[in-house]
């Protein structure tokens, strides 16, 4: 066997796993109900931005649920290139809605059951965002303040930036709150066509380059 064969058959096989893999982490990303892996007790998810890294620390025994949804959906890839659609300053910073309109939408009934409100929201937690009983997703939020306010509403942390908080503090505040309240971006409009609509209307929101588990 020559070098050259030698060479054109492990690319061969190389790029037959790759291809293999690929469509793999796509079909689970588009299945939710095949990511639902038990998260560890605690574990880290860093996420590097349009401005910098931060770490969360996450506490499973705070809220079973959410931990184990946030768990599979950073190790998935959900996260990756999502914007920061919503900073309001002095309460939080929201994100979770993927650029992907497709995905959007299959994710947008994928929902999880309520966590008792064990861990208080105070500055820096991180907390699943709720429309109401057991509506819970993939959208999350930081909180810049004590917003303690929230616990009574069932908003229930998971876990805690650790490292990078500064970097979360200086997301775009510009856009405020969403429409229609607010001039900021419109969840629906977001649902529906994805980044295309942030990064035509609201170009100046921060984003998420990557998020991994540690």
């Amino acid at each position: 066997m020559t070098f050259r064969t030698v060479v054109l058959l492990t690319a061969t096989l190389l790029f037959g796993a790759v291809s293999a893999y690929a469509p793999a982490m796509a079909a689970n990303l588009s299945d939710p109900a095949s990511l639902k892996e038990r998260a560890p007790n605690e574990y880290k998810a860093k996420f590097v931005t349009s401005k910098g890294t931060f770490v969360i620390q996450v506490q499973r025994d705070w809220a079973p649920n959410g931990a184990d949804r946030f768990y599979n959906l950073v190790k998935s890839g959900f996260y990756n290139d999502a914007r920061f659609f919503r900073v309001i300053d002095g309460f939080m910073v929201q994100f979770g809605i993927n650029g992907n309109p497709d995905l959007s939408a299959i994710w947008r009934e994928a929902r999880i059951p309520d966590d008792p409100v064990r861990e208080s929201n105070g500055r820096g937690t991180v907390t699943f965002a709720t429309a109401g009983p057991n509506t819970r997703t993939t959208q999350v939020f930081i909180n810049f303040n004590n917003n303690s306010s929230l616990n009574g509403q069932g908003f229930a942390p998971f876990g805690k930036v650790v490292s990078g908080m500064d970097v979360v503090d200086s997301f775009f505040k510009g856009y405020g709150e969403g429409a229609p309240r607010g001039n900021g971006p419109s969840q629906g409009l977001l649902q529906s066509q994805g980044n295309a609509y942030l990064i035509t209307k609201f170009p100046k929101l921060d984003y998420i380059k990557k998020a991994t588990i540690e």
